[in-house]
C-alpha cells in the first residue's frame, strides 16, 4: 500500500493543498487519474468541491473522477488508478461511504496498489475506525469503523492551543479520554500542514512541526519529521 494522509488542506496563505502538490505528485509517480471521493463536503456540493480540489492539483497534470458521477461507483473503485478523499465532515464521508457499499471495494483497491491520498476527514477514513476525528456527528454513520488501512488512529489539525477564556478540554484531554475507552490504541496527533506517507511498512512523517504519538497510561511522545519509530503496545 502506499498512503499519503494529510492533516489538512489549506496552507497558510489560504490557498488549497498548495503545501501538498509536491507531496501528491510523488505519490502518483506518473499516474494521471484519480477516483475522487467528495462526500465529507457538506455546505458546499459535491460538483463544487471536485471543482475546487481539480483547480488546485491541476499543475500535478491529475485528473479527478468524481465518484458520485459514475454509473457504477464499486466499478469505478475497483478500476482506480488512486484514490482521492478529500476533508470536511468525517460523518458524513462515512455514512455516504457506507450507503453506497464502497468502504470494502476502497480498501481492497487500496491494497491491491492504488495510491490514496486523504487530508483531514480523508485521512481519518483510512483508520482503523473515525473515532478521532474533531468533527461533529451531524449524521448516524451506522458504526464507526472506517476502512482500516492502518494500525493508527490520526488526530488531524492537532492543537493543544488553549483559547483565552475557554474552559472547555483541550485536546490532549479529549485524546486521553479515547485512549481509557481504548486502551490498546496508539494515535497520532497531526498538526496543520504535516502529513504521514505510509509505505513499504514504513511511516514518515513530513511537514514543519512535531507531532505527537499518544498511547494509554503513557507520556505522549514528540515525533519530528522522518522515518517513524513508533512505540510498540
Amino acid at each position: 500500500m502506499d498512503l499519503l494522509l494529510l492533516s489538512n488542506s489549506r496552507s497558510p496563505d489560504g490557498g488549497y493543498l498548495n503545501h501538498a502538490l509536491e507531496a501528491i505528485a510523488a505519490i502518483a509517480a506518473g499516474r494521471t487519474r484519480a477516483l475522487f471521493v467528495p462526500f465529507a463536503s457538506v455546505t458546499a456540493g459535491w460538483n463544487e468541491f471536485t471543482a475546487r480540489v481539480q483547480d488546485a492539483i491541476a499543475g500535478t497534470g491529475i485528473v479527478l473522477d468524481p465518484v458520485h458521477a459514475c454509473d457504477d461507483p464499486i466499478a469505478a473503485v475497483a478500476t482506480a488508478e488512486m484514490i482521492f478523499v478529500g476533508g470536511g465532515n468525517t460523518f458524513n464521508l462515512l455514512a455516504e461511504c457506507r450507503r453506497r457499499e464502497l468502504l470494502a471495494p476502497i480498501a481492497a483497491r487500496v491494497r491491491a496498489g492504488a495510491p490514496f491520498v486523504g487530508w483531514s476527514a480523508g485521512a481519518n477514513l483510512a483508520c482503523a475506525t473515525i473515532c478521532t476525528t474533531n468533527d461533529m456527528p451531524i449524521v448516524d454513520p451506522r458504526g464507526f469503523d472506517a476502512l482500516g488501512l492502518v494500525d493508527l488512529q490520526i488526530n488531524p489539525h492537532f492543537t493543544d492551543a488553549m483559547p483565552p477564556g475557554h474552559r472547555g478540554e483541550t485536546r490532549r484531554q479529549r485524546l486521553a479520554e479515547y485512549l481509557v475507552a481504548n486502551p490498546t490504541a496508539m494515535v497520532i496527533g497531526l498538526p496543520e500542514g504535516d502529513w504521514l506517507r505510509v509505505a513499504n511498512g514504513e511511516v514518515v512523517l513530513a511537514g514543519p512541526h512535531p507531532a505527537f504519538v499518544f498511547r494509554a497510561g503513557r507520556e505522549p511522545v514528540e515525533l519530528v519529521a522522518g522515518r517513524l519509530s513508533l512505540p510498540s503496545p
